[in-house]
């Protein structure tokens, strides 16, 4: 890879914690200018790769390098070239909005004469500029992580690693921080490697994507084709008793994606067309004797799990 590129390149990297392998051998390239999301639920390797490739953690095995640059032999040229917002944000309760930002620029070697203009145009894009002099523990969770982005971007990075950028943030929040996100690739042509638990983060910014289960990747590919592997949405159905439950499920076989025996109700991945639904409910209840009701929904982060790895994320976390 050049020196000049933006992109990144893993080959074979292990990461293991005494006995354990938490990655487990990944391979993945990542273009420049791509948006590449890094999909998984909780203790699946997600922080750890991020880690590595921000050389917080040196690798056990294999190699890797971010924008030209090997992330064990190179360490500073590799941090001069990204910008990090990592799960847990490095902030100063006592300090502003403004304050965090002059120190920011300040570490990195801004021109004196340009601190305050770049600090006030992040502040103003990640939507902080009426909350700039209010120290920052008076922040709501949503405006930390805009923060922390806003000091990720000081230097004009190359490439931005975001590690779960919205876990536990409301809508607005979220939705603020993907339209910031999305403009950086599109517009300037930054290169964002994303970790998310959420398969509509995924869906909605990434070009595409890589499922991480055990440490390992399970499968890649653009979100549209990670949909279809469990099927775009999902028909959820409510059967009238347990002896209709037992004679859906006998019908849907594999083909579930969802079973709960307590609740009566089995899930089939759809295209949500109202003709596949007349299909699949004609095949599973021709007498309409047996579904008391049924939902359709957007496929989730464990129907892909269910259909690529035969386990839910749930039952993975933790791994």
């Amino acid at each position: 890879m050049a020196a000049d590129s933006n992109g990144i390149e893993v080959e074979g990297l292990v990461r293991a914690f005494k006995d354990v392998r938490a990655v487990d051998g990944i391979d993945l390239a990542v273009a420049p200018g791509e948006i590449y999301g890094f999909l998984g639920p909780n203790g699946a390797g997600k922080s750890t790769t991020v880690h590595m490739l921000t050389t917080l953690l040196p690798p056990t095995a294999g190699r890797a390098t971010v924008a030209g640059f090997d992330v064990v032999k190179n360490g500073p040229e590799v941090r001069r070239a990204i910008g990090a917002a990592l799960q847990e944000a490095a902030l100063d309760p006592l300090l502003t909005g403004r304050d965090h930002m002059r120190l920011q620029t300040a570490l990195h070697g801004i021109p004196r004469h340009e601190r305050a203009r770049r600090s006030d145009d992040l502040l103003e894009r990640v939507g902080l500029t009426l909350a700039a002099d209010r120290r920052v523990r008076t922040y709501s969770g949503g405006m930390k992580r805009r923060l922390d982005l806003a000091l990720a971007l000081v230097h004009r990075p190359r490439l931005l690693f975001l590690d779960e950028p919205t876990t536990g943030l409301d809508p607005q929040s979220r939705n603020a921080l993907w339209q910031e996100v999305g403009r950086l690739a599109k517009e300037e042509g930054v290169t964002v490697f994303l970790t998310t638990q959420y398969l509509e983060e995924a869906d909605r910014l990434a070009h595409r994507v890589a499922v991480l289960h055990g440490g390992r990747i399970v499968a890649d590919g653009t979100p549209q084709e990670l949909k279809a592997a469990a099927a775009a949405q999902r028909l959820d159905l409510t059967l009238a008793d347990r002896d209709a439950y037992a004679q859906v499920q006998r019908v849907l076989g594999d083909r579930a994606l969802h079973a709960d025996p307590a609740g009566l109700t089995l899930g089939v991945g759809t295209d949500g067309s109202a003709a596949h639904l007349r299909q699949l409910l004609d095949e599973i209840d021709p007498h309409s004797a047996l579904v008391r009701t049924f939902e359709v929904r957007g496929a989730t982060l464990d129907d892909v799990f269910l259909a690529l790895t035969g386990t839910t994320a749930e039952e993975t976390a933790g791994v």
